[in-house]
């Protein structure tokens, strides 16, 4: 935990600390978005903050530091996500800005396209041991007996 007294320190120090994607995909808003290009911050902002909030996030302190470990193809798959999360946000963005019911896929769902929902693998059979405890668990024991009502007649 930062303990100093001045204000100023913890502010310069929070500085160089950011987000990989952010500068990313405000250049991807601006690429993307005739409106942002005419000069309409508020709606860079909105499109930014829709698009960082479907992206993973990535605290560094120096650009080089998440580029350096990066192949070239995590940083192409990196460009696509970029791209495809701000399309989705213009998309969004714009649609409740006409009043539209605009839905973002569920968070479970990537940025590619593909989903991160686990299959279902089947269960490994019980042991002996979990064989013979299941129908104890189910078994009422005299306190709960005595304390269920009764159905009135």
């Amino acid at each position: 935990m930062l303990t100093y007294n001045s204000r100023s320190y913890l502010s310069d120090e929070v500085e160089f600390v950011h987000n990989y994607y952010e500068k990313l995909v405000l250049q991807e808003v601006m690429q993307q978005s005739s409106r942002v290009q005419a000069g309409d911050r508020e709606f860079m902002a909105d499109v930014a903050c829709v698009a960082l909030n479907r992206l993973p996030p990535r605290y560094i302190r120096h650009d080089v530091d998440m580029t350096f470990f990066m192949s070239p193809q995590d940083m192409q798959e990196t460009e696509q996500k970029i791209t495809n999360a701000v399309a989705m946000a213009l998309t969004y963005v714009e649609s409740r800005e006409l009043g539209g019911n605009a839905e973002l896929p569920p968070l479970s769902a990537n940025i590619d396209g593909t989903s991160t929902a686990k299959t279902e693998t089947a269960l490994p059979e019980k042991t002996e041991v979990e064989s013979q405890i299941e129908p104890e668990k189910n078994k009422k024991s005299p306190a709960t007996k005595h304390s269920e009502k009764k159905p009135k007649k």
